[in-house]
């Protein structure tokens, strides 16, 4: 859609038009699906957790977003929102991002707009520009993402999709520097707001002008009060002394709070006021035409700007939570059923394992110091915790820790832990605290006893419930009764269930029933503190008179109290204790032997490695000396050859040794090739395990490693107990038994990769060459000159005929055959070429030569 400034450009919109470009269903907001139905929130702090996300969002609709966020019970709306957050944690940890700011709800705006023939106020039409800026740079990141999400953000595509349609250039253009920072419309808002103040500064300066020359004249009369030109009721006026305006011919226009001077319109002025008035109304008349086509434009975008804000909310609302998870090191939670969970998962249903409570982590952070993560953990049939240990050590955060990630994780929030599964909850109730209440005429125990059964009645098999000190603030023994109890009631619903307690009875109950678990939070006898740690499955000893003197109680009286304790009290203090400083002492202990291992096996890795490198250097040098034998044994022999007389007797000969000569040659690498694998299997204790599974008789179908060639072939038949029938590639032999290197199950490993593979050793016969599998059958000598092509396709035929190639393709081009001609005549006479043709047309014709090879 393109925008003109003049009114008859722009298009004429009814009300029921903008109706139908503007449909009210749209919703800004997201609403929450199956939200829980109640979620603990004022004892777990939910309010202020969103507090801190919201803190982290650029806009106030993407604040706004993340205070309406609630935890749902629907899976798949959990699932998206996770993975919506995580792309975004994508961008903002590639270091790319986004401006969120300027994202309102334009609702109040839009409406304005939609009444046919309104004018919105310049304010609101920056708020609605920045709005469309904002929407269609986002849309333009859609459409080119940057590297780090680029085809990895498909949720975010998703969710931003409706918003391709729409596109707000053309608005932009229409909008963009025509008004001011200050409200103001710029002139360049159209050709005759720019024509109209042109005129309107032309006649201030002529009424200045003509005003100035009027102070020159009175001043000298000394009738003057000051020299300045003034402004009164929109005209240009000059200040005269009271018993002079009669002197002063033209209009008075008021007179100053102490009566002594009149601001008089000089009569040679009025009629120049009165243009300047007149200018001033056209102005007023350009400028609210031009507020009326900038709403009109707008109002003709309503649908891409509203639906835009909701968006940008929802992106703005996952960035805030992607930045608070990358802060926190957060991860993606899982949800599992009973059965989902197998022996790979640990057998765990409800894990949270190294979580961090967010709001006191982020409060110790400013404090620089460290939290002490948990491990929660329910195994597979397990329904309850039963969480006992001293005061002051960490019961009440793991409870709300437990119930806070759980919010987080059915609000698609990540949680901080190291790895979260957990269940999917329809409630989660929490007793946490005190709640007494004076109002309602109820004690501390009473306000308990009345929410423990209003959850009671309610609580399923799909609701976390959380007891703080569960049976306190009355007589213990009756206490430890109730909290039995009320705790075998939800274990009989079913329901998971973590309990906060000192009771000994709530200790026993945990050991005797199915389906629940005793967990401690640590507490270090030396120092008399908590450690903040959680043991699951041992008990915790409550420690009070030992926190009581650590927080420096009269001796005398903690003294006094450990003599009112009874004898059993006593003993299951001890044991416990004793119980605890063993768990400690054996997790020092795997500590050390873990470190020790780590030492054992860098020792190992040092000598292997010092082995290896010595068995390299031996090798390295039994190659040199092969070579150098090989050299001179060849140097010698042409020597010999090169005595005979008889040419004919001398070619053959020197034919026929140079075929000996190759195939000594390659038996020989072969063997050695086979010794050195040998040697560096029987050093590797991994390779004997694997040279013994190989060292079995062959039958027929085995691939089998040929000693005397160094390559596979495939068994075709046993002829006897000594003689194997084998087939390598297109060629059959018969091969004894003893030339059989290795059988080869499944992978293709020559004993010289394997080498390889182990100690990084290099194996080379004299010539340099490859095993077939590592060389190439084809040639390019194209560009060279006859000599060089010569030369180099003597080499290449020698490495082809030790590394058993059936035959190779030279490729020389067609040019003027000299380079054809030559090589063709040269391979003719190699003693290890079988033929020389040339290939069909469509394989390169007269530019290639196909050589078969002597096997």
């Amino acid at each position: 859609m393109i925008y003109a400034i003049h009114a008859v450009s722009v298009p004429q919109i009814t009300a029921s038009a903008l109706g139908n470009l503007y449909p009210r269903e749209v919703e800004l907001l997201p609403q929450t699906p199956n939200p829980l139905s109640e979620i603990g929130a004022k004892a777990l702090q939910w309010a202020d957790l969103q507090l801190q996300l919201a803190e982290r969002a650029q806009s106030s609709l993407g604040r706004a977003c993340v205070l309406t966020l609630q935890p749902s019970a629907d899976l798949a709306w959990i699932e998206r929102q996770q993975q919506r957050t995580e792309e975004m944690r994508r961008l903002v940890a590639g270091g790319g991002g986004f401006q969120f700011r300027g994202i309102f709800d334009p609702s109040v705006t839009l409406d304005k707009a939609r009444i046919e023939g309104s004018a919105l106020e310049p304010v609101e039409l920056l708020a609605a520009l920045e709005l469309a800026e904002r929407v269609e740079a986002w849309r333009q990141v859609l459409l080119a993402p940057p590297g780090a999400v680029q085809g990895k953000w498909p949720a975010i595509e998703e969710l931003s999709a409706p918003l391709l349609t729409h596109d707000l250039g053309n608005l932009l253009t229409f909008l963009r520097g025509k008004i001011e920072a200050d409200g103001s419309l710029s002139d360049d808002a159209s050709p005759e707001l720019r024509r109209i103040r042109r005129a309107m500064e032309r006649q201030h300066r002529a009424i200045e002008d003509s005003l100035r020359r009027a102070l020159s004249k009175l001043s000298e009369s000394g009738s003057t009060q000051d020299e300045l030109i003034t402004v009164r009721g929109e005209r240009f006026v000059i200040p005269v002394k009271a018993e002079f305006k009669r002197k002063v011919g033209g209009v008075v226009h008021g007179s100053s709070s102490s009566g002594q001077t009149v601001f008089v319109e000089p009569m040679e002025t009025i009629e120049q006021n009165n243009e300047l008035v007149r200018l001033l109304d056209e102005e007023q008349a350009e400028v609210h035409r031009i507020l009326v086509a900038m709403t009109r434009a707008v109002a003709a975008q309503a649908q891409a700007l509203l639906l835009g804000a909701g968006v940008l909310a929802q992106a703005d609302a996952h960035q805030a939570v992607a930045r608070f998870a990358e802060l926190l090191e957060c991860v993606r939670p899982a949800f599992a059923s009973a059965e989902d969970v197998n022996a790979e998962d640990d057998g765990y249903e409800f894990e949270l394992a190294a979580a961090r409570h967010p709001l006191l982590e982020l409060r110790l952070r400013e404090q620089d110091a460290a939290i002490v993560p948990l491990t929660i953990a329910l195994p597979l049939g397990m329904r309850q915790m039963i969480v006992s240990g001293p005061n002051t050590g960490g019961k009440t955060v793991a409870l709300k820790t437990a119930g806070l990630l759980a919010l987080m994780a059915q609000a698609g929030l990540p949680v901080p832990a190291a790895r979260a599964k957990l269940p999917l909850f329809t409630a989660i109730y929490a007793d946490i605290g005190d709640a007494q209440s004076i109002e309602q005429n109820l004690s501390t125990f009473s306000a308990h006893v009345v929410n423990v059964n209003r959850i009671a009645r309610v609580a399923d098999d799909t609701s976390l419930v959380l007891l703080d000190e569960l049976g306190s603030a009355t007589d213990p023994e009756e206490g430890a009764a109730l909290a039995v109890a009320v705790a075998e009631h939800f274990l009989m619903q079913r329901a998971w269930c973590l309990i906060t307690t000192h009771l000994t009875s709530l200790k026993v109950y945990a050991t005797k029933h199915e389906g629940v678990l005793n967990a401690a939070v640590g507490f270090d006898e030396a120092r008399l503190a908590p450690t903040y740690e959680l043991r699951l499955g041992v008990p915790g000893a409550s420690a009070g008179l030992n926190i009581a003197a650590r927080l420096g109680l009269d001796p005398a009286i903690v003294a006094n109290a450990r003599a009112q304790m009874t004898t059993q009290q006593i003993d299951i203090g001890r044991f416990l204790d004793e119980l605890h400083a063993q768990l400690a002492a054996a997790k020092d202990e795997r500590e050390g032997l873990a470190e020790l291992q780590k030492k054992l096996n860098a020792e190992r890795l040092k000598l292997a490695t010092e082995g290896r490198a010595e068995q390299q250097a031996r090798t390295r040098e039994l190659e040199r000396q092969l070579k150098s034998l090989i050299e001179d044994f060849e140097s010698q022999l042409r020597d010999t050859v090169k005595a005979i007389d008889d040419k004919t007797v001398a070619q053959k000969i020197a034919r026929d040794s140079a075929l000996r000569i190759a195939q000594l040659r390659r038996e020989f690498s072969a063997q050695f090739q086979s010794t050195v694998a040998t040697h560096t299997s029987e050093n590797d204790p991994a390779s004997q395990k694997k040279t013994a599974d190989r060292q079995r008789e062959p039958g027929v179908g085995d691939l089998v490693r040929l000693k005397s060639l160094g390559r596979e072939g495939r068994v075709a038949r046993v002829i006897d107990a000594k003689t194997l029938e084998v087939t390598v590639g297109a060629m059959k032999m018969r091969v004894p038994r003893t030339d059989v290197a290795e059988v080869v199950a499944v992978a293709k490993e020559t004993p010289v990769q394997g080498a390889r593979r182990r100690g990084g050793v290099t194996v080379s016969t004299s010539t340099g060459s490859d095993d077939a599998e590592y060389m190439t059958s084809e040639i390019n000598v194209i560009g060279r000159t006859a000599d060089e092509a010569e030369s180099e396709v003597e080499r290449f035929v020698e490495r082809a005929f030790l590394a058993g190639l059936p035959s190779i393709r030279v490729v020389h081009g067609v040019g003027m055959g000299i380079l054809r001609r030559t090589l063709r005549t040269f391979l003719k006479n190699h003693p290890h070429v079988v033929s020389v043709t040339e290939p069909p047309y469509n394989e390169g014709g007269q530019g290639a030569t196909l050589v078969e090879l002597r096997q």
